[in-house]
């Protein structure tokens, strides 16, 4: 792992490493940019991660089919490729209960939780700036 993957404390599993001919460590995930803030912005970037991330910061530990009635216009699919893809990134941990019917549960790993303050600041940023957002996006 380099030196920025380990400063930013990226989960191990989401860093693709190879031996360059200088025998270092290379990244090679070509979601892990120079940039930190490419980085991590390719960690929770589309339209449901940070929708997903958010209804775990409020609500802790969501149920799959809670989430999905939370998120309006998800399908199921297109929720479990995300949530998916989260916890392969290592922010979302999934526990599975060996119950009839299945029951699964979702929450934020520590990784996760470590983007709660600046989900909180946007979430303040929209909330302060709506006015001027809900009339951007309809011109």
């Amino acid at each position: 792992m380099n030196n920025m993957a380990a400063a930013l404390k990226i989960p191990r599993k989401i860093i693709s490493t190879e031996k360059n001919p200088a025998n270092s460590l290379t990244i090679t995930d070509k979601r892990i940019c120079d940039c930190p803030v490419e980085t991590a912005l390719n960690l929770i970037s589309g339209k449901w991660k940070a929708r997903i991330l958010w209804k775990l910061h409020t609500n802790g530990i969501v149920r799959f089919g809670e989430m999905r009635k939370g998120l309006d216009g998800i399908t199921q699919k297109m929720l479990t490729q995300q949530l998916r893809e989260l916890e392969e990134d290592g922010l979302v941990k999934r526990k599975v209960y060996a119950e009839v019917p299945p029951r699964v549960e979702y929450s934020l790993t520590d990784f996760g939780t470590t983007l709660q303050p600046v989900m909180q600041v946007i979430a303040e940023w929209g909330t302060a700036h709506n006015q001027k957002i809900v009339k951007l996006l309809k011109q």
